[in-house]
């Protein structure tokens, strides 16, 4: 309900996609893309994000972009065990085929801390404290999306300011509990961020 946002968080893996599901995606979007691409004389190389909803288990795309999603990039890139830049690398030179992309078997949530006023008239320039505060690891870090530094502090640049990103080898409850907290070390008055990001499943973790 609302205005449009963009993403106001993200979690992986997402239990709907299923391997029937998956093999349905692929058949009825992103090959037959991809095909016409090629016949087109223009192959495609590189990130493909497609956008989809899902109802009664079929996929419809919305939106293709070539790049990464976000912030479902976080929480794919704090789960990727195998290097990016190997990944990468087979792609430039068409040898994906030889390469098994691997995950991390944990569950991944990310929560934006957006600007109070996003998505219209947000506020700008406002210090953020106690960043600090947060010991980013391999399972917990900030990804910084709308921000700036001066004299040694980080002020506001943005709408979508934060991605808080935590990862749990228990569920994804627990990965959110680590976020929340992390979070709540942050000294931002002007910052807010949703707090139903995974409602869906959560009851089924």
């Amino acid at each position: 309900m609302g205005p449009n946002t963009g993403g106001m968080g993200a979690y992986s893996p997402a239990p709907i996609l299923t391997k029937e599901l998956e093999t349905i995606i692929k058949q009825k979007i992103i090959e037959p893309t991809l095909k016409a691409m090629k016949d087109l004389g223009f192959p495609y190389k590189g990130f493909l994000y497609a956008g989809l909803m899902i109802n009664n288990g079929q996929p419809s795309l919305i939106e293709y972009n070539v790049r990464m999603g976000d912030p479902e990039c976080q929480v794919l890139m704090m789960r990727l065990k195998t290097d990016l830049l190997e990944i990468i690398d087979h792609a430039t030179k068409n040898s994906l085929s030889n390469l098994k992309i691997k995950w991390e078997k944990k569950s991944c949530m990310t929560i934006v801390l957006c600007a109070k006023g996003y998505p219209t008239n947000y506020i700008k320039n406002s210090e953020i404290k106690n960043l600090s505060n947060i010991l980013v690891n391999e399972d917990n870090q900030v990804f910084h999306a709308g921000t700036y530094s001066k004299n040694n502090k980080i002020y506001s640049n943005g709408g979508r300011v934060l991605n808080i990103t935590s990862s749990s080898s228990k569920n994804l409850v627990e990965a959110r509990k680590k976020t929340l907290a992390n979070i709540n070390k942050i000294d931002w008055i002007d910052g807010f961020f949703r707090k139903d990001i995974g409602w869906k499943v959560i009851g089924d973790t």
